[in-house]
């Protein structure tokens, strides 16, 4: 009887999951897009959330200085092996045309006295990388806008030519501004538009779950009651997705379009450095027609 009595004593097993699991989201795309409302991501977010210490600037988020165990890591790193850094925040706009109305109109907006221009013979070729001071134009040495660096794509032997100009997201707008008065461009009529998502039964329902929990968790904000996509968000944290992302001449024929977040950039800094760069990048063979 005593052996009964334990029996039914016995308290039934809690159903209830551990707080880790009560907190883990079914579908991390829509929680990620959620959380990126309002700040990009960059696609080396979660590697940097779990070791440095994330900041909110100029429409994205990222890592603004390593945790205490990650200073040993990257020095050793950066001393001995490589060390990556992911630039992908910085903004770049491409410009298309013919050459000569490139240099033509970049000429007024930079100054050789301070140091290497557009049309500076090892740049122009698309081997070597150039960085200069941007002006407004006709202005110079006043009025700077601020500091930028440039690639030419290697001419094919056409006389169009295609330039990339890299900056930081402050100097963006007001560097856009310049390029679109002196190359007289206006918005194109194609404006980027973000394709509409088709999702199943299957995912509403996660979805529904992922807006449940994270009212549930967090206070409701402003944009709270708009849908969250499930696929994962293309854009930039310095352009509204439903704003045009080319302008194009009429006079010309120069095109700038905004190839922000499109085109990544890193920059690799230790003695390694070009041993891994040769070990990742494989040369494709030539086709020939």
């Amino acid at each position: 009887k005593q052996a009964e009595k334990a029996v039914h004593q016995k308290k039934e097993q809690s159903k209830t999951k551990c707080r880790k699991a009560r907190r883990r989201h079914i579908n991390f795309v829509a929680e990620f897009n959620r959380r990126q409302r309002k700040n990009i991501w960059l696609e080396t977010h979660i590697w940097h959330a779990k070791r440095f210490h994330m900041v909110k600037k100029w429409g994205y988020c990222l890592g603004n200085s390593p945790t205490e165990k990650s200073y040993r890591a990257c020095y050793r790193a950066m001393a001995k092996h490589c060390l990556l850094q992911d630039l992908s925040y910085y903004c770049c706009l491409e410009l298309t045309g013919k050459e000569n109305e490139l240099l033509k109109q970049l000429a007024r907006i930079c100054n050789i006295q301070t140091g290497l221009t557009f049309e500076e013979a090892c740049c122009l070729s698309g081997g070597f990388e150039g960085s200069l001071y941007l002006h407004r134009a006709d202005r110079y040495p006043e009025d700077m806008l601020g500091p930028v660096t440039f690639i030419w794509k290697p001419s094919d032997g056409s006389e169009n030519r295609q330039l990339w100009i890299w900056m930081h997201p402050a100097l963006k707008q007001d560097i856009l501004r310049e390029l679109k008065a002196i190359f007289q461009c206006s918005e194109s009529e194609e404006i980027y538009i973000p394709e509409p998502v088709t999702i199943s039964i299957q995912e509403e329902k996660q979805m529904d779950v992922v807006l449940n929990l994270g009212k549930k968790r967090k206070k409701e904000d402003k944009e709270g009651e708009k849908a969250v996509p499930v696929k994962k968000i293309i854009g930039d944290g310095t352009r509204d997705p439903f704003q045009s992302c080319s302008w194009i001449s009429q006079t010309t024929g120069i095109m700038i379009s905004d190839r922000t977040m499109e085109i990544l950039r890193y920059r690799l800094i230790g003695p390694l450095s070009h041993s891994v760069l040769t070990e990742t990048l494989k040369a494709a063979s030539l086709q020939t027609v």
